[in-house]
């Protein structure tokens, strides 16, 4: 072991990662009383699409056709066996919020870290009395998933978060619990290959390869200080990371600081048509604008990223103004908007628009000029919100979105692009 690591002075936590197992499909499954276990399901954006993608793949799926979340619908194999269905958002988000109360019974809302929609840490530390050891405890959370949900679960224990997360991935989905300690660092992370480990990406392990490092035991090995000149910070973490060291904090709940409010979206196809781009903004724009006043906050920086249809050589641009005052009003976001855009924009095929707003401070700062008619322009928006929030989005919106290229219908009723 290297002289200068002393696990005895490190924090020996108890920390739990949990992962349910292909969860979106896990949960249709569940939903249509299908084993989540024995069933071949895919679960892809739009099943009119040939092209839709596989946002998830149950166990047996990947076990027998091999397809997995990334491939295409034109991928799988139309075989009865296969059952395919579209992509439910609504009922993962309340399923995955369901899950996190069940958390909630067994460690307070501050020792829960909520690291994806199927992925949580938790901190065990402190709950022996109640549930027993954390081994014990993990089991019990483990029934209670399968009891109520019927959801399959991975789970990891170590003294951080990440030989948590590393003894899930790598042992936890085999066995359906993994326990390691700093002790099991030599025989249990350092033969993981670089490929395989959490916090290195395909990219980076690709650079490690060219210098003849394949392995976590390998990385450790190198010099820190040499780590640190090539990678910078990444390279300190890196290094520590190998040796199972992770002093990161596990933050559950906290107050939302935001720094910033907007709407990504990627489009079905490449649009050319620069006013059909503006009609995508503007509806950027008026729904970041309403996503403001719901949460009672103003805005002064205004970003906007464009990205170019692969077809084309560069991939797009990202620019941002800020304003002369702060507003949450649609039209003078998009004014501002426009601005980005005519500046930059010089033809090309476009694939995904992302627009949002920083610089954020409470409403209650909001100041009008009496030489425009700002004032009027936030009370249209505020009654359009109402009639909206009140009979749907189609009561009224501006007529932009009669235009071709509109996305607002999809917007409205999609969650994160997807069927809600």
């Amino acid at each position: 072991m290297n002289n200068d690591i002393n696990y005895e002075r490190l924090p020996k936590n108890k920390i739990l990662c949990v992962d349910i197992k292909s969860f979106f499909a896990s949960v249709e499954a569940v939903d249509r009383n299908w084993d989540p276990l024995k069933v071949c399901l895919a679960v892809v954006g739009d099943q009119s699409r040939a092209g839709a993608v596989v946002l998830a793949a149950s166990s047996a799926l990947k076990e027998k056709y091999n397809i997995k979340t990334g491939n295409r619908l034109y991928d799988i194999p139309r075989v009865p066996e296969i059952k395919i269905v579209d992509a439910r958002m609504g009922l993962y988000l309340n399923r995955s919020l369901e899950i996190t109360l069940l958390f909630r019974e067994f460690v307070p809302l501050s020792a829960i870290h909520i690291y994806s929609i199927d992925e949580s840490w938790l901190k065990l530390n402190g709950t022996e009395r109640l549930w027993g050891n954390s081994r014990q405890a993990a089991m019990l959370i483990k029934e209670k998933l399968a009891e109520k949900f019927t959801l399959p679960s991975s789970m990891g224990i170590g003294p951080n978060m990440f030989l948590a997360k590393v003894a899930m991935d790598i042992e936890g989905k085999k066995k359906g619990l993994a326990e390691w300690s700093y002790e099991d660092v030599p025989e249990k992370l350092w033969p993981v290959r670089l490929k395989d480990c959490w916090g290195i990406g395909s990219r980076l392990a690709y650079r490690f390869k060219k210098i003849g490092i394949q392995t976590i035991g390998e990385l450790a090995h190198l010099p820190l200080e040499y780590l640190e000149k090539k990678f910078g910070i990444m390279g300190n973490q890196l290094y520590y990371h190998a040796w199972g060291i992770d002093l990161s904090r596990l933050e559950g709940h906290y107050d939302d600081k935001r720094k910033a409010l907007g709407r990504g979206i990627t489009l079905f196809k490449d649009y050319t048509d620069p006013e059909q781009i503006k009609t995508v903004i503007f509806e950027l724009c008026d729904e970041t604008a309403r996503r403001l006043r719901e949460n009672n906050l103003i805005g002064k920086t205004v970003n906007l990223g464009i990205g170019y249809s692969h077809n084309e050589t560069s991939s797009g641009f990202h620019v941002q103004r800020t304003m002369k005052n702060y507003s949450n009003s649609s039209c003078e976001l998009y004014l501002t908007a426009l601005g980005l855009f005519d500046n930059n924009y010089k033809g090309q095929g476009v694939r995904r628009l992302n627009l949002s707003v920083s610089n954020l401070t409470p409403d209650i700062n909001l100041q009008f000029s009496l030489f425009d008619d700002s004032l009027q322009r936030l009370k249209i928006d505020k009654t359009k919100d109402l009639l909206q929030d009140r009979y749907g989005y189609q009561a009224l919106f501006y007529g932009r979105s009669l235009k071709e290229g509109s996305i607002l219908e999809r917007m409205r009723t999609t969650i994160g692009g997807h069927k809600s």
